[in-house]
Order: structure tokens, then sequence, then C-alpha cells
């Protein structure tokens, strides 16, 4: 296939769940935000925020509350050494009146494409990141004090891995899911 450093970065990148001791500067961190905030956006409304927590003093509270109850599977990430708050501004026209009239939420493709942006981003840094849907946005939001106008999407852990993945992830064939010109049973 494609030898490019691209392509070796995106067939290289893992979800991480267990980080070294060990913390995250700073310049790496915001090199990570630098290449989400340059990703594009439904009529370039640029819904992505980010609330970085790296002081364990306000971090593990934070994991504490929401990883907890049914969260609780997700308590590993309370051990990144640094937890990404994804958020989004929810625009009037292009988050609301879109969704109404195309029935897609664009600020969830928006900050996809931010996220991974971040996530690709902290890979060629030598960071380890992992995705988090399973949390209590309720408790995120009142422990953050998050205003009413900012959607909490996602967590985003990152760090330094542990260890790095040895498998290459077993992923559907190319031919399992592309079709040329139209749709194919």
């Amino acid at each position: 296939m494609n030898n490019s450093l691209f392509s070796d970065l995106v067939h290289q990148r893992r979800s991480i769940r267990r980080y070294a001791d060990k913390p995250v500067e700073l310049d790496k961190i915001r090199a990570c935000i630098e290449a989400a905030r340059v990703a594009p956006s439904a009529e370039n409304v640029e819904p992505w925020r980010f609330i970085v927590l790296n002081d364990p003093a306000i971090k593990q509270p934070f994991c504490d509350a929401a990883f907890s109850g049914v969260y609780k599977f997700t308590q590993w990430a309370s051990k990144a050494p640094v937890i990404i708050v994804v958020l989004a501004k929810l625009d009037i026209l292009a988050n609301r009146i879109g969704k109404q009239i195309q029935g897609t939420n664009y600020y969830l493709i928006d900050i996809g494409i931010a996220g991974e942006h971040f996530v690709l981003q902290a890979a060629e840094l030598g960071l380890g990141t992992c995705w988090i849907g399973w949390f209590n946005s309720k408790k995120a939001r009142k422990f953050l004090k998050i205003p009413a106008s900012y959607k909490v999407v996602s967590l985003i852990s990152m760090g330094y891995p542990d260890r790095q993945p040895q498998n290459e992830k077993k992923r559907l064939q190319l031919n399992d899911i592309l079709w040329m010109n139209g749709f194919q049973k």
C-alpha cells in the first residue's frame, strides 16, 4: 500500500489504556490542541473547546466523579497523566438548524475530525491517547462548572504509553467496506 509517513501513522495509532507515570510536556499538549484547532468544520463554526486536566489535585477528583457508578469500567483512565475534556459550543445555524434540515449533528462530525487530528498529532509526538465516551457527562459538567451552552462530548486520556502495543488490530478488509459507483450487497 502507500508508504508515507501519514499512512504509517494511521496504521500504527492505537487506543492506549496503560500509561507510564511520567508527566506530559505542556508544549506537546499545546501541539495536539493546535492540530485540532486547524481542523475543518461545518460553516467554519469551529465548535470544539478543550479543557486540559493535568494537575493531579484536580484530575483525580474529576475522574472519581466522571468514572463512578456504571462508568467504573473507565476508571483506568484516571491513571493517565492528562485528561482532555472535549466540549462543543453549539452554534444555532450549523448545529441546530442544520440538524433539523439534514437530520445530522454536524458538531459531532466536526468534533470527530478535530479529535482525530489531536490523537494523530499525539501519536506522532510519541504519546498515547484513548477516546472515551463512557463517562458521566452530567457529573463532568457539574465538576467543571460548564455552562449549558456547551456540550461535553467526550474525553481523551493522554500520556506516554506504559508499553507499545505489538499486534496490529484486526480490521475489515478494504473490499468489505468499499463499493464503487453504487451500493452492493
